[in-house]
């Protein structure tokens, strides 16, 4: 796996472990198995983001999950072999977080707000991004990086304001990811946001060809899709007035999604913790803050002047690590050379001053009023928008959170080549070391048909005679028995596929078994497009199309659940 030569580019990244409501057949008991763990080609799902931040260069890497499945994450991150070799992340739970706390709630927390003492990532843990950080942290500090030592945020327990990083001169925003959901990964119902962009400013030196400028824009409006049609209700979109005055040139996405990689500056915690709407880090944070670039007196309502128009005489800590007094705001827009010269402007006050008449009273006590004072222009930094290309040949960005997608994108993680293969130059960095595993391959009969190029299959995996395994990810410990037929399936660790089953774009949870029969056997068992819960016993005859064998649902006791009873995850013929 590549890692990063730079030195640590000072960003904190907190990853948020969610409950997967989504993937119910495999998360439904978080205590022991949690989403973060679900296996995505034959790796814990939570992996692919700590290993994009750790080839990003960012070791500050902190997990938050709900109480009841930090012993099931602690464990995995000891004991797995896939994360044994990554340096290990601190895992946070605090104490009011639930299963169904919205994402922006989170940062809302006290250990949340303690946690985060300067410029932050915010990445979920379905992640699965082949782009390289590097590129979108560069980007950041080029556009919106405050000038060095001087970002805000906590250093040495005391608080440092965040107005000596930029921010007035409309730098120290935000950058966010979407990603075309119309490509060869496309589900069906996949969610999507609709996002409103305008573009940057044209810089007179070029892009180099590499560089991700070029996709880089400046949002204006994001909302969920769904959140659209219910304002609209099939009606025509009505735009505002004044974006169209502020922004002339508007480009609108509706078949892109909304990637949950954000790079946030330090002041983004205190306008979420001073809004209590603010419920939704996508739909909230993102779409107030776009809204609050072009609408005037929403900035006020979000209290952002107070946030960013900060009082005087800050101290700052320099690269040393002491505190030297900054008196005055930095421009950072003065010390950029690639753009023309601007004529410099005479310091105003935040807040003007109108002298009234002698005659003109207070409607309110009857005083005479001298003046009337209005408040200054409030400049918003910019959130801006990394629109990813819907190429072939772009790199992977996904995020995995239906069984859809989890199937979906496994078996293209599954075709990428493995590091053993000569005849590759440049290989992902998501490429396992071999597709089919040494202890394995040492053991594979003769008479077995293995699709080597577009399969993956683990270590200690059991494969009987005449088997065919096509287009399809085995998982560790598992047992193919003889004359099984599996194609385009995800096969979890340690399961079991009985003699003679057929299986067709199934996903089989961990430790669970499809009973296998003797060949003569008229009714053998044939699942498509199925779903089989951890430790769930599938009957021999079973013929399924779509359906998800689960033991008991959602209202399953969770008891009952641990014990492993085989007969409370038996499915009877008849039903």
């Amino acid at each position: 796996m590549p890692h990063a030569t730079l030195p640590s580019p000072g960003f904190q990244a907190l990853i948020l472990c969610g409950p997967g409501a989504n993937l119910d057949t495999f998360t439904v008991n978080p205590k022991s198995h949690p989403k973060a763990l679900v296996s995505i080609a034959n790796r814990p799902m939570v992996w692919y983001p700590l290993e994009w931040c750790i080839r990003m260069g960012v070791t500050n890497v902190v997990l938050i999950t709900p109480p009841e499945s930090k012993e099931a994450i602690e464990h995995s991150l000891n004991t797995n072999p896939h994360f044994t070799g990554l340096r290990k992340p601190d895992v946070l739970a605090p104490a009011h977080l639930t299963l169904t706390t919205e994402t922006a709630e989170i940062f809302k927390l006290p250990e949340v707000q303690k946690l985060v003492t300067g410029d932050f990532i915010v990445l979920p843990c379905d992640l699965v991004c082949e782009l390289d950080g590097l590129s979108l942290l560069e980007q950041w500090m080029v556009l919106q990086g405050g000038v060095g030592g001087a970002s805000g945020g906590l250093y040495d327990g005391r608080q440092h304001e965040m107005k000596i990083g930029g921010e007035k001169s409309g730098r120290r925003g935000g950058l966010a990811v979407w990603y075309s959901t119309k490509s060869e990964n496309t589900v069906k119902r996949e969610e999507t946001n609709f996002i409103a962009t305008a573009p940057l400013p044209a810089s007179i030196v070029p892009s180099p060809q590499s560089s991700l400028r070029r996709d880089i824009s400046n949002v204006v409006y994001s909302i969920p899709t769904d959140t659209l049609k219910d304002l609209t209700e099939g009606q025509d979109f009505q735009i505002r007035r004044a974006l169209l005055r502020k922004h002339s040139h508007i480009k609108m996405y509706t078949a892109y999604r909304d990637a949950h990689i954000y790079f946030f500056p330090f002041w983004i915690m205190e306008m979420i913790k001073r809004n209590e709407k603010i419920n939704h880090m996508g739909e909230d944070v993102l779409g107030w803050w776009a809204k609050a670039g072009w609408q005037d007196g929403l900035g006020d309502k979000l209290g952002l002047r107070d946030i960013l128009d900060a009082p005087r005489g800050i101290s700052s800590p320099d690269l040393s690590g002491n505190a030297n007094p900054l008196d005055e705001d930095i421009d950072a827009e003065s010390y950029i050379t690639t753009k023309p010269s601007k004529p410099k402007k005479t310091e105003v006050d935040s807040t003007t001053e109108t002298l009234l008449a002698s005659r003109v009273r207070d409607p309110d006590t009857g005083s005479k009023m001298k003046s009337l004072t209005s408040k200054s222009h409030l400049k918003i930094p910019p959130l801006l928008a990394y629109i990813h290309p819907s190429t072939s040949s772009a790199p992977l960005i996904r995020r995995v959170d239906k069984s859809d997608l989890l199937l979906n994108i496994s078996l293209r993680l599954a075709k990428f080549p493995a590091l053993d293969d000569i005849t590759v130059t440049e290989h992902s960095p998501f490429a396992h070391s071999s597709k089919v595993a040494a202890s394995t391959k040492a053991k594979v009969p003769i008479q077995c048909s293995i699709q080597a190029e577009t399969s993956l299959i683990d270590e200690n995996v059991t494969i009987s005679e005449r088997c065919s395994i096509k287009e399809s990810v085995v998982g560790r410990g598992c047992k193919i028995g003889t004359g099984a037929k599996l194609s385009k399936c995800i096969i979890m660790e340690d399961a079991e596929v009985g003699d003679f089953v057929t299986l067709e774009e199934c996903i089989l949870g961990p430790r669970c078994l499809v009973e296998g029969g003797p060949k003569e056997d008229k009714n053998k068992t044939v699942l498509k497009k199925c779903e089989v819960q951890e430790g769930f016993k599938v009957n021999w005859g079973s013929e399924e199309t779509g359906f998800q064998f689960m033991l008991g649902g959602l209202l399953q006791d969770e008891d009952e659940f641990e014990s492993g009873d085989d007969e409370a995850g038996e499915l009877d013929d008849n039903e």
